[in-house]
């Protein structure tokens, strides 16, 4: 394996394509296959890559009013009445939003750029009608030693998305499988279209989820409908995941993003400081015993009136006028 850099494709297509490995035309065949479809799952990287610090936003300034132009595999936006959502849409269709390299390191950059931006209090992570994220290139993981994996420490820059201390929401059509349903569950709330699937079908190519798929499914869903959907490989629809309390709501294709983008504008209405106090202290239950957990929200909790914004709050409530929080 090459230990070069990771080349950029144009976006919503596939690399160049040299020998022995498949083009996108099979990537899509693959992808919607009744047994491979998100078996290319997680992995799609050009070769060694080390774990790197997050680099600096490419055009945050574009961030604020559109889309920005030096992305090739996302498409960004500010959306709510007040521009104070982040929009990150995955845009690679004709490879199903194959989870490159490359688009992985423009979403953490688009992430930084918004968790930077004092205007924004929620994201909303979304990929197309048709798929959210069914998967990538086989071929780049066929080749990787244990050493490789090991040294390079192989999909670590995956878990950027968990370090965002604003909430992110996930707004899910289509296809979520293998890496696209485990980016999906680093997201704090999942919404899902009435035709998205999920899964982790990696068992059917001889490996096992590596982003979390065995961690976060566990806890989201129970041991039992993770173990069936890890060891057989199956999917499960909007409905079932709904029922696991895998996703929160289920909305028409059409309007799903649009109730994404209506709830992180509610969210962002609120304290972003106490906002992210209330993010850091649901994640710990699932690190926590019960007894550290409930130590660590009376602390959470016993900080928040060290802010302006609870005084606001309080204040306003007792006025029985709408609050004004300042994000102090």
């Amino acid at each position: 394996m090459s230990t070069a850099s990771p080349r950029l494709c144009p976006s919503g297509s596939a690399p160049p394509q040299p020998a022995g490995r498949p083009s996108s035309s099979l990537l899509s065949a693959l992808a919607t296959a009744p047994h491979f479809a998100g078996t290319l799952g997680h992995v799609d990287v050009a070769g060694k890559e080390s774990l790197r610090p997050l680099p600096s936003p490419v055009c945050p300034l574009d961030l604020a009013t559109k889309s920005c132009a030096a992305f090739e595999y996302i498409i960004t936006a500010k959306k709510g009445k007040n521009s104070n959502v982040g929009l990150v849409q995955l845009n690679r269709p004709k490879a199903l939003n194959a989870l490159c390299d490359g688009l992985i390191e423009e979403l953490n950059q688009a992430l930084q750029a918004f968790e930077e931006d004092p205007a924004v209090g929620a994201i909303v992570l979304t990929g197309g009608e048709k798929a959210f994220a069914a998967g990538a290139d086989i071929k780049e993981m066929q080749n990787l030693t244990f050493q490789d994996c090991y040294s390079s420490k192989f999909l670590s820059h995956w878990d950027r998305l968990t370090w965002v201390k604003k909430p992110v929401i996930a707004a899910v059509n289509g296809y979520a499988l293998g890496g696209g349903c485990e980016l999906a569950m680093m997201c704090d709330i999942i919404y899902a279209g009435e035709k998205a699937q999920f899964g982790q079908p990696e068992i059917l190519i001889g490996t096992i989820p590596g982003a979390g798929g065995t961690q976060r499914l566990t806890r989201a869903v129970g041991k039992s409908l993770a173990m069936e959907m890890v060891l057989t490989g199956d999917r499960i629809s909007a409905q079932d995941a709904k029922q696991a309390g895998l996703v929160s709501k289920i909305f028409p294709v059409e309007t799903l993003v649009e109730e994404a983008v209506k709830c992180a504008e509610k969210i962002a209405s609120n304290s972003k400081i106490v906002t992210a106090m209330a993010k850091e202290s649901v994640n710990a239950a699932f690190e926590m015993t019960l007894t550290e957990g409930i130590k660590l929200e009376k602390k959470l909790f016993y900080s928040t009136f060290a802010t302006e914004d609870r005084k606001e709050g309080m204040s306003a409530f007792v006025e029985k006028r709408k609050a004004n929080f300042k994000d102090q």
